[in-house]
């Protein structure tokens, strides 16, 4: 479960800064007031085009970033007041690996499963299912620094789930990747609302959205324009695709 209440990030502006951007303003707002809850079982898409906030959001979620006002809950634990709880609760899965290259691909998902206390029974089950379904066991020894890109995605999933995670964040999980690897983490995110878990993602690629999702919300330079069900969105889409209509909802918000 993660809960967001009247969620404000502000970020500080250099002299530079405000520079660039023309602003007599000292701070940026990121994200602007904005509430939404996640449920077990279910997938939640947050959507909305680069600079909307989303990243920055699942970045509080996630503990990375602390919020400059609001709360937000993960697994019944405030990401501010109990942030190693959340830690523990939480999967966060980027486009940008940041992987150690020096290190091999088993030494890698070892050091995340210590990290995590994982028992070793516990910890060789989970990797021989994540390693089987990821199809990993040929690259297993290798160096992470000799790995493709979509190696070395397939070792952060790993490295994201190996300690069975409650809650999973997922920030643009596809986002570059070959066909047979995006496909993979679909398959993964559906066996994560099987199991019960809570799933937040966010993409720019609608198939994908339609697949997986169950409940959505939109956000535009911080500020949320849309919130419920798929089934609600679809029902009350004013274009025919929804493309189409997630560029019409972006669009009537910066108006």
């Amino acid at each position: 479960m993660i809960e967001v209440n009247n969620l404000i990030k502000e970020f500080k502006l250099s002299r530079q800064q405000r520079k660039e951007l023309n602003t007599k303003n000292s701070s940026v707002r990121a994200v602007n007031n904005i509430s939404f809850s996640c449920e077990p079982g279910r997938v939640f898409s947050l959507l909305g085009p680069n600079g909307a906030g989303k990243t920055t959001t699942l970045r509080m979620i996630s503990t990375i970033l602390q919020p400059t006002e609001g709360t937000i809950k993960v697994a019944g634990h405030d990401v501010v007041k109990s942030p190693q709880q959340v830690r523990q609760s939480i999967g966060f899965l980027t486009g940008s690996t940041g992987l150690y290259q020096r290190l091999t691909v088993n030494e890698v998902i070892k050091y995340f499963g210590d990290l995590y206390n994982v028992p070793k029974p516990v910890f060789k089950e989970r990797k021989e299912k994540l390693y089987t379904l990821l199809g990993m066991h040929d690259f297993a020894k290798k160096r992470v620094g000799q790995l493709s890109t979509g190696m070395k995605q397939k070792v952060s999933i790993t490295r994201t789930m190996i300690h069975d995670p409650q809650v999973v964040v997922f920030d643009e999980p596809t986002s570059g990747l070959d066909v047979i690897t995006a496909e993979n983490i679909i398959q993964l995110i559906l066996d994560c609302k099987k199991e019960g878990k809570t799933v937040i993602f966010s993409s720019h690629i609608m198939s994908e959205v339609d697949l997986l999702c169950d409940d959505l919300a939109i956000i535009h330079k911080g500020n949320l324009l849309f919130k419920g069900t798929m089934k609600d969105f679809k029902s009350n889409m004013q274009t025919e695709s929804l493309t189409e209509e997630f560029i019409r909802i972006v669009k009537a918000g910066s108006n």
